[in-house]
Protein backbone atom coordinates (compact mmCIF):
# COMPACT_ATOMS: atom_id res chain seq x y z
CA UNK A 1 0.00 0.00 0.00
CA UNK A 2 1.25 3.24 -1.18
CA UNK A 3 0.84 6.99 0.40
CA UNK A 4 1.50 10.06 -0.54
CA UNK A 5 3.23 12.96 1.55
CA UNK A 6 3.23 16.98 0.25
CA UNK A 7 6.03 18.87 1.74
CA UNK A 8 5.70 22.64 1.58
CA UNK A 9 8.59 24.65 1.32
CA UNK A 10 8.78 28.72 1.97
CA UNK A 11 10.17 29.96 -1.05
CA UNK A 12 10.72 33.88 0.66
CA UNK A 13 8.90 37.18 0.84
CA UNK A 14 8.83 39.76 -1.16
CA UNK A 15 8.00 43.23 0.84
CA UNK A 16 6.54 45.32 -2.86
CA UNK A 17 6.79 49.24 -1.28
CA UNK A 18 3.48 49.59 -2.68
CA UNK A 19 1.45 49.79 0.50
CA UNK A 20 -1.11 47.08 0.99
CA UNK A 21 -0.94 44.26 -1.76
CA UNK A 22 -4.54 44.19 -2.77
CA UNK A 23 -4.12 40.88 -5.08
CA UNK A 24 -1.01 38.46 -6.33
CA UNK A 25 -1.37 37.04 -9.79
CA UNK A 26 0.87 34.81 -11.66
CA UNK A 27 1.45 34.97 -15.14
CA UNK A 28 -0.02 32.79 -17.68
CA UNK A 29 3.58 31.13 -18.24
CA UNK A 30 4.17 31.65 -14.26
CA UNK A 31 7.22 32.88 -14.98
CA UNK A 32 6.66 36.46 -13.65
CA UNK A 33 3.41 37.72 -11.27
CA UNK A 34 1.86 40.81 -10.95
CA UNK A 35 0.99 42.58 -7.60
CA UNK A 36 -1.72 45.51 -7.18
CA UNK A 37 -1.29 47.73 -4.47
CA UNK A 38 -3.43 50.87 -2.75
CA UNK A 39 -0.75 52.49 -3.64
CA UNK A 40 -2.15 52.82 -7.19
CA UNK A 41 0.40 51.11 -8.91
CA UNK A 42 0.46 47.98 -10.14
CA UNK A 43 4.11 46.14 -10.59
CA UNK A 44 5.25 43.08 -12.32
CA UNK A 45 7.78 40.81 -10.74
CA UNK A 46 10.12 38.38 -11.35
CA UNK A 47 9.22 36.37 -7.78
CA UNK A 48 11.77 33.97 -8.04
CA UNK A 49 14.87 36.68 -8.03
CA UNK A 50 12.57 38.99 -6.26
CA UNK A 51 13.10 41.50 -8.58
CA UNK A 52 10.94 44.55 -10.12
CA UNK A 53 10.61 44.35 -13.68
CA UNK A 54 8.00 46.95 -14.17
CA UNK A 55 5.61 49.34 -12.35
CA UNK A 56 2.07 50.77 -13.97
CA UNK A 57 0.64 54.00 -12.53
CA UNK A 58 -2.50 55.61 -14.02
CA UNK A 59 -5.25 54.66 -11.57
CA UNK A 60 -7.01 57.29 -9.03
CA UNK A 61 -7.43 55.04 -6.50
CA UNK A 62 -6.27 51.65 -5.13
CA UNK A 63 -5.95 49.26 -7.67
CA UNK A 64 -7.87 45.98 -6.59
CA UNK A 65 -6.91 43.67 -8.92
CA UNK A 66 -5.10 42.57 -12.47
CA UNK A 67 -4.57 40.10 -14.94
CA UNK A 68 -1.93 39.34 -17.20
CA UNK A 69 -3.22 38.32 -21.19
CA UNK A 70 -2.66 35.46 -22.47
CA UNK A 71 0.39 36.03 -24.83
CA UNK A 72 1.65 38.47 -21.61
CA UNK A 73 1.89 41.54 -24.01
CA UNK A 74 -0.94 43.23 -22.32
CA UNK A 75 -2.60 43.52 -18.43
CA UNK A 76 -6.00 44.33 -17.69
CA UNK A 77 -6.51 46.00 -14.16
CA UNK A 78 -9.46 47.05 -12.47
CA UNK A 79 -9.37 49.71 -9.31
CA UNK A 80 -11.37 51.65 -6.87
CA UNK A 81 -12.12 54.82 -9.30
CA UNK A 82 -14.53 52.94 -11.11
CA UNK A 83 -12.11 52.39 -14.02
CA UNK A 84 -10.89 49.32 -16.22
CA UNK A 85 -7.26 49.73 -18.01
CA UNK A 86 -5.68 48.05 -20.49
CA UNK A 87 -1.75 48.20 -19.98
CA UNK A 88 1.06 47.75 -22.82
CA UNK A 89 3.42 45.42 -20.96
CA UNK A 90 6.45 46.62 -22.12
CA UNK A 91 6.26 50.31 -22.60
CA UNK A 92 4.16 50.42 -19.06
CA UNK A 93 1.47 53.30 -20.68
CA UNK A 94 -1.89 52.65 -20.77
CA UNK A 95 -3.52 51.27 -23.96
CA UNK A 96 -7.18 51.96 -22.87
CA UNK A 97 -9.43 53.19 -20.19
CA UNK A 98 -13.05 51.46 -19.78
CA UNK A 99 -15.59 53.49 -17.87
CA UNK A 100 -18.96 52.05 -17.49
CA UNK A 101 -18.94 50.99 -13.65
CA UNK A 102 -21.16 53.17 -11.17
CA UNK A 103 -18.95 51.33 -8.34
CA UNK A 104 -14.98 50.53 -7.43
CA UNK A 105 -13.54 47.55 -9.73
CA UNK A 106 -13.26 44.99 -7.68
CA UNK A 107 -11.83 42.02 -10.16
CA UNK A 108 -10.89 41.74 -13.56
CA UNK A 109 -10.36 38.43 -15.54
CA UNK A 110 -9.18 37.89 -19.20
CA UNK A 111 -11.08 35.11 -21.68
CA UNK A 112 -9.22 32.43 -22.93
CA UNK A 113 -8.01 34.23 -25.87
CA UNK A 114 -7.51 37.15 -24.28
CA UNK A 115 -10.47 38.74 -26.65
CA UNK A 116 -12.65 40.02 -23.97
CA UNK A 117 -12.35 41.44 -20.75
CA UNK A 118 -14.88 40.14 -17.61
CA UNK A 119 -14.82 43.17 -14.83
CA UNK A 120 -16.96 42.78 -11.30
CA UNK A 121 -17.62 46.00 -9.31
CA UNK A 122 -19.27 47.43 -5.92
CA UNK A 123 -22.28 48.66 -8.29
CA UNK A 124 -23.37 44.88 -8.18
CA UNK A 125 -22.68 44.21 -11.91
CA UNK A 126 -20.18 42.02 -14.16
CA UNK A 127 -19.56 43.91 -17.03
CA UNK A 128 -18.08 42.30 -20.42
CA UNK A 129 -15.76 44.42 -22.79
CA UNK A 130 -14.74 43.54 -26.73
CA UNK A 131 -11.15 45.08 -26.43
CA UNK A 132 -10.68 44.13 -30.42
CA UNK A 133 -13.43 46.70 -30.94
CA UNK A 134 -12.82 50.42 -31.21
CA UNK A 135 -15.98 50.41 -28.71
CA UNK A 136 -15.37 51.84 -25.01
CA UNK A 137 -18.55 50.50 -24.00
CA UNK A 138 -19.40 46.88 -22.38
CA UNK A 139 -21.11 44.52 -24.92
CA UNK A 140 -22.88 42.87 -21.91
CA UNK A 141 -24.01 43.92 -18.43
CA UNK A 142 -24.90 41.14 -15.89
CA UNK A 143 -27.00 42.94 -13.15
CA UNK A 144 -28.46 39.83 -11.57
CA UNK A 145 -26.40 40.57 -8.13
CA UNK A 146 -28.12 42.16 -5.43
CA UNK A 147 -24.68 43.15 -3.91
CA UNK A 148 -21.21 43.62 -4.40
CA UNK A 149 -19.02 41.60 -7.26
CA UNK A 150 -16.13 40.11 -5.08
CA UNK A 151 -15.09 37.45 -7.94
CA UNK A 152 -14.99 37.03 -11.32
CA UNK A 153 -13.87 33.64 -12.94
CA UNK A 154 -13.70 32.62 -17.14
CA UNK A 155 -13.46 28.76 -18.29
CA UNK A 156 -13.51 28.73 -22.18
CA UNK A 157 -17.73 28.93 -22.08
CA UNK A 158 -18.72 30.21 -18.55
CA UNK A 159 -18.47 33.14 -16.71
CA UNK A 160 -18.41 32.27 -12.93
CA UNK A 161 -19.00 35.44 -10.28
CA UNK A 162 -19.73 35.88 -6.56
CA UNK A 163 -21.54 38.06 -4.71
CA UNK A 164 -21.53 39.39 -1.20
CA UNK A 165 -25.24 38.81 -1.76
CA UNK A 166 -24.69 35.19 -0.85
CA UNK A 167 -25.30 33.53 -4.43
CA UNK A 168 -23.12 32.67 -6.74
CA UNK A 169 -24.02 32.30 -10.96
CA UNK A 170 -22.72 31.03 -13.40
CA UNK A 171 -23.28 32.01 -17.23
CA UNK A 172 -23.14 29.56 -19.89
CA UNK A 173 -22.16 31.35 -22.95
CA UNK A 174 -23.11 29.13 -25.11
CA UNK A 175 -26.64 28.99 -24.71
CA UNK A 176 -27.35 32.06 -22.87
CA UNK A 177 -28.42 30.27 -19.66
CA UNK A 178 -27.66 31.46 -16.02
CA UNK A 179 -27.54 29.20 -12.92
CA UNK A 180 -27.14 30.25 -9.19
CA UNK A 181 -26.56 28.37 -5.72
CA UNK A 182 -27.50 30.03 -2.57
CA UNK A 183 -24.36 29.94 0.28
CA UNK A 184 -26.28 31.38 3.22
CA UNK A 185 -23.67 33.68 3.77
CA UNK A 186 -21.74 36.46 1.68
CA UNK A 187 -19.31 34.83 -0.76
CA UNK A 188 -15.77 36.54 -1.22
CA UNK A 189 -14.39 34.14 -3.41
CA UNK A 190 -15.28 30.85 -6.13
CA UNK A 191 -13.09 29.68 -8.66
CA UNK A 192 -13.56 26.43 -11.07
CA UNK A 193 -11.59 23.68 -10.27
CA UNK A 194 -8.46 22.55 -12.79
CA UNK A 195 -10.93 19.82 -14.18
CA UNK A 196 -13.71 22.28 -14.35
CA UNK A 197 -16.16 19.81 -12.89
CA UNK A 198 -16.46 21.68 -9.19
CA UNK A 199 -16.61 25.29 -8.00
CA UNK A 200 -14.47 26.06 -4.81
CA UNK A 201 -16.47 28.94 -2.93
CA UNK A 202 -15.29 31.13 -0.05
CA UNK A 203 -17.86 32.00 2.29
CA UNK A 204 -17.24 34.98 5.24
CA UNK A 205 -18.69 32.70 7.72
CA UNK A 206 -15.46 31.15 8.35
CA UNK A 207 -16.26 28.40 5.60
CA UNK A 208 -14.67 27.08 2.26
CA UNK A 209 -17.20 24.77 0.28
CA UNK A 210 -16.37 22.70 -2.73
CA UNK A 211 -19.72 22.12 -4.89
CA UNK A 212 -20.40 20.02 -7.63
CA UNK A 213 -20.68 22.34 -10.61
CA UNK A 214 -23.60 21.04 -12.13
CA UNK A 215 -25.71 19.72 -9.69
CA UNK A 216 -24.68 22.66 -6.67
CA UNK A 217 -24.59 19.24 -4.79
CA UNK A 218 -21.91 19.61 -1.56
CA UNK A 219 -19.41 17.66 -1.49
CA UNK A 220 -16.81 18.87 1.45
CA UNK A 221 -16.43 21.76 3.93
CA UNK A 222 -12.98 22.80 4.80
CA UNK A 223 -13.21 25.02 8.43
CA UNK A 224 -10.54 25.82 10.48
CA UNK A 225 -9.18 29.38 9.58
CA UNK A 226 -11.23 32.65 10.43
CA UNK A 227 -12.65 35.14 8.02
CA UNK A 228 -13.89 37.48 10.02
CA UNK A 229 -15.82 39.18 7.02
CA UNK A 230 -12.36 39.62 5.84
CA UNK A 231 -13.07 38.81 1.40
CA UNK A 232 -10.84 35.63 1.65
CA UNK A 233 -9.59 34.20 -2.07
CA UNK A 234 -9.27 30.23 -2.35
CA UNK A 235 -8.29 28.00 -4.55
CA UNK A 236 -7.16 24.60 -5.58
CA UNK A 237 -3.63 23.47 -6.08
CA UNK A 238 -2.58 22.53 -9.88
CA UNK A 239 -3.22 18.84 -9.13
CA UNK A 240 -6.96 19.10 -7.79
CA UNK A 241 -5.94 17.41 -4.45
CA UNK A 242 -6.07 20.77 -2.25
CA UNK A 243 -8.15 23.85 -1.57
CA UNK A 244 -5.92 26.35 -0.19
CA UNK A 245 -7.08 29.74 1.49
CA UNK A 246 -6.38 33.06 2.98
CA UNK A 247 -6.94 33.66 6.37
CA UNK A 248 -6.91 36.39 9.24
CA UNK A 249 -4.48 34.80 11.34
CA UNK A 250 -1.84 35.54 8.30
CA UNK A 251 -1.52 31.74 7.26
CA UNK A 252 -2.02 30.34 4.01
CA UNK A 253 -3.91 27.15 4.85
CA UNK A 254 -4.54 23.92 3.19
CA UNK A 255 -6.64 20.98 3.46
CA UNK A 256 -6.77 17.65 1.50
CA UNK A 257 -9.54 18.17 -0.99
CA UNK A 258 -10.38 14.20 -0.16
CA UNK A 259 -10.57 13.83 3.61
CA UNK A 260 -11.00 18.16 4.28
CA UNK A 261 -8.34 17.64 7.18
CA UNK A 262 -6.15 20.34 7.74
CA UNK A 263 -2.53 19.43 6.27
CA UNK A 264 -0.64 22.72 6.70
CA UNK A 265 -0.73 26.20 7.55
CA UNK A 266 1.97 28.18 5.88
CA UNK A 267 3.53 31.23 7.57
CA UNK A 268 6.81 33.25 6.48
CA UNK A 269 10.11 33.23 8.84
CA UNK A 270 8.31 35.78 11.29
CA UNK A 271 4.56 35.90 12.25
CA UNK A 272 2.41 37.91 10.71
CA UNK A 273 -0.03 40.63 12.27
CA UNK A 274 -1.84 41.08 8.82
CA UNK A 275 -4.38 38.45 7.23
CA UNK A 276 -3.34 36.36 4.14
CA UNK A 277 -6.46 37.88 1.43
CA UNK A 278 -5.01 36.99 -1.89
CA UNK A 279 -3.69 33.73 -3.52
CA UNK A 280 -2.58 32.42 -6.77
CA UNK A 281 -1.83 29.44 -7.55
CA UNK A 282 1.16 28.73 -10.74
CA UNK A 283 -0.45 27.36 -13.89
CA UNK A 284 1.31 24.45 -14.02
CA UNK A 285 3.14 23.27 -10.67
CA UNK A 286 2.80 23.19 -7.24
CA UNK A 287 4.20 26.58 -6.42
CA UNK A 288 1.61 29.11 -4.21
CA UNK A 289 1.64 32.92 -3.90
CA UNK A 290 -0.24 34.77 -0.92
CA UNK A 291 -0.14 38.62 -0.70
CA UNK A 292 0.21 39.52 3.04
CA UNK A 293 -0.45 43.17 4.30
CA UNK A 294 2.88 45.21 2.04
CA UNK A 295 4.25 41.98 1.48
CA UNK A 296 3.95 38.59 -1.13
CA UNK A 297 5.40 35.56 0.32
CA UNK A 298 6.49 31.91 -1.99
CA UNK A 299 5.99 28.66 -1.13
CA UNK A 300 6.21 25.38 -3.38
CA UNK A 301 5.08 21.93 -2.78
CA UNK A 302 6.97 18.19 -3.02
CA UNK A 303 4.57 15.22 -3.40
CA UNK A 304 6.34 12.18 -2.39
CA UNK A 305 4.57 8.93 -3.05
CA UNK A 306 5.97 6.04 -0.14
CA UNK A 307 4.89 2.31 -0.32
Amino acid sequence: MSTTETKYKFEGEIECKQGAVRSVRFSVDGEYCLTCGSDRKIKLWNPYKAVTLKTYGGHGDEVMDACPSCDSSQIVSGGLDKSVILWDVSTGTPVRRLRGHAGGVTTVRYNEESSMVISGSRDNTVMCWDIKSKSTDPVQCLNEAKDSISSVRISDHEILSASFDGKIRRYDIRVGQMYSDYMKDAVTCASFTRDGQCIVVSCASDVVRLIDKDTGELLGKFTGHTAKDLCLESSVDCQDTHILSGSEDGKLWVWDLATQKVVAKLSGYRPSKYPTLSINVHPTKNCFLAANGSSILMWSAETNTQS
